[in-house]
């Protein structure tokens, strides 16, 4: 019975059948599709250094994109690839939009891809103080390697499956894991002592 489940379960997350359910005007499989994204979505536009607001609206704007456009998908399997696409557009759209009205670059110095650094978790504020200065060490590291290892490192923790982040980032899958692998290791290397 719990193989069944699970087979039954597998199916219906299917990306060509929630399309499909959606284009009919199924609630449940727009809900579906939207937790099984919006975590992608978000990633993406915060890879552009969007602040919350900015990247809050690409993602609503990607959503309404698909509402205004899911007829016209060609390929009712590839939705992920679609909305990654849509949303690397928006956020783009967006952080130029950011930058003509500062003046700079959007995203702060001291920020993690545009997120101020939340205070973690501590009882003393020396902790908080060394908490806040190793992740200052992390965002300088990370900023420091190429484009393609910091978005790979931002998305990964986010992508529901290395096919959806290999559509994110424009690399075969298999090239994931090893190339992973090596941008963890630039990482760490910056992070020695």
């Amino acid at each position: 019975m719990f193989v069944q489940d699970d087979i039954q379960h597998d199916v219906q997350d299917d990306p060509a059948r929630l399309v499909a359910r959606a284009r009919a005007g199924d609630g449940a499989a727009w809900a579906r599709l939207v937790e099984r994204y919006s975590g992608l979505l978000w990633s993406i536009a915060r890879s552009y250094r969007l602040g919350e607001a900015d990247a809050g609206d690409v993602v609503q704007t990607t959503w309404l994109r698909l509402v205004e456009r899911i007829d016209r998908i060609e390929r009712p399997d590839a939705v992920g690839s679609w909305l990654v696409v849509t949303a690397r557009r928006e956020s783009l759209r967006a952080a130029r939009r950011a930058s003509a009205r500062t003046g700079s670059a959007p995203g702060r110095a001291g920020d993690v891809g545009g997120a101020a650094v939340p205070a973690p978790p501590a009882t003393r504020p020396e902790e908080v103080a060394l908490a806040r200065e190793r992740l200052g060490q992390v965002a300088a590291a990370l900023e420091a390697l190429p484009r393609r290892c910091q978005s790979l490192l931002r998305l990964a923790a986010l992508a529901p499956s290395h096919a959806e982040l290999a559509a994110a980032l424009g690399i075969p899958v298999g090239s994931i894991g090893p190339t992973r692998a090596r941008c963890l290791d630039r990482l760490l290397r910056r992070l020695a002592p």
